[in-house]
């Protein structure tokens, strides 16, 4: 027993600095995206406790504790408080498989990654987060509200949309590395160098997996499921304290894990011309960790202006954004990398293909919102 618990001691301790850093980082991420949110907006934004604000977290986490726990008396009870396990639980699931940090290079008392060597790394990534789904539309479901059902029906929609397109522009990277383990992914773009990092030969991939992941953790624009004109707060409208905690913690938890994969996917984990894959210098596993933590916060930092500076689809907008472009280019997109492959043409092929098919989507689209804008402005149509 004493040997099988100090061969797993590593992993154990592992777990327990995840789950503390993923808990610390979405208490001071809300705060971040306050302070943007009061940017964009020329307000202060959180600033009354402690020193700049700093303690907000603290504060915030001690009012939910503190809170009535309230569970309305026309809820399904066992569902209701069912739906927010769901939530957090699939996103800290789906984190498991994520590398952190240079896997083989770390100290002998941890890991960067909670679970190695799975060759099946985001085959399991896309089965938990799809169930992340389940949250919601339980939420929803069990709150016996019509306003909290409309929006898990709505979510429910988004996500089974969005996965499609999401899964495709995963295959383009699978295609070229031979293997969909993300420890192995990670080291091939750094044995490669820089000009190896996916994001330039796979530019139209990187833009579709960033925005399907978007639709999928229900960040704006793709927000529809609690868009407050018209839902009140859509799923989450009967939740209150912890259990509106656990949702809001489940969604900031899927956004770090979205950070980490579009890092480790295409653009290259911890490969930096300060810690490359020949790297040997004492210390050189704390800047690795530090290039990917950098990497992983600019991409947070982007999804927060995002929230704050693009408008909410219309749901028709959304549903037609994932079938009639993202599927059709990522579709397209693996099509042309199986002929590079096939044919042992240059990567860098699959770049100028990449152009172009997003060339003529956006030409079609334009002559398309062309045409509807004209036949809305014609003598017919005014007359009707």
């Amino acid at each position: 027993m004493l040997d099988l618990l100090k061969s797993q001691l590593p992993t154990l301790i592992t777990i327990a600095i995840a789950l503390g850093a993923i808990l610390t980082t979405c208490a001071y991420l809300i705060y971040i995206e306050r302070k943007i949110s009061a940017f964009m907006q020329d307000r202060v934004g959180p600033n009354r406790v402690g020193p700049l604000g700093l303690l907000q977290p603290l504060a915030d986490g001690a009012k939910f504790l503190l809170k009535e726990d309230v569970i309305p008396g026309h809820v399904d009870k066992v569902l209701y408080l069912l739906a927010p396990c769901v939530a957090v639980f699939t996103a800290m699931l789906a984190f498991a498989v994520v590398p952190f940090g240079p896997v083989g290079d770390e100290p002998s008392w941890m890991r960067f990654i909670i679970a190695p060597d799975l060759d099946m790394g985001m085959v399991f990534i896309f089965a938990i987060g799809s169930l992340s789904v389940y949250g919601v539309v339980l939420g929803g479901w069990a709150s016996n509200n019509k306003y909290s059902a409309l929006g898990s029906l709505r979510a429910s929609a988004q996500v089974v949309s969005y996965e499609i397109p999401l899964g495709m522009s995963i295959l383009g990277v699978a295609l070229v590395s031979g293997t969909l383990n993300l420890e192995q992914i990670l080291a091939q773009q750094a044995k490669g160098g820089f000009l190896a990092w996916n994001v330039w030969t796979q530019p139209l991939a990187c833009l579709i997996f960033f925005t399907a992941s978007l639709a999928e953790a229900n960040r704006l624009p793709f927000d529809l499921s609690e868009c407050e004109q018209e839902l009140v707060g859509g799923f989450h409208t009967e939740y209150s304290a912890m259990k509106f905690a656990l949702f809001f913690l489940g969604e900031y938890t899927h956004m770090i894990t979205i950070a980490f994969l579009m890092s480790v996917l295409f653009f290259g984990g911890w490969h930096s011309p300060l810690a490359t894959a020949e790297s040997a210098y004492p210390g050189a596993w704390a800047v690795k960790l530090g290039v990917l933590f950098a990497k992983v916060l600019l991409v947070i930092l982007f999804i927060m202006v995002i929230r704050w500076t693009i408008p909410r689809f219309r749901f028709d907008q959304l549903m037609g954004l994932a079938w009639k472009v993202l599927i059709p280019l990522a579709l397209g997109n693996v099509i042309a990398l199986m002929v590079i492959r096939q044919f042992g043409l240059s990567l860098w092929w699959s770049t100028v293909a990449s152009a172009v098919m997003f060339c003529i989507a956006g030409a079609i689209s334009t002559n398309a919102s062309r045409a509807a804008l004209e036949r809305a402005r014609s003598p017919l149509a005014t007359a009707g």
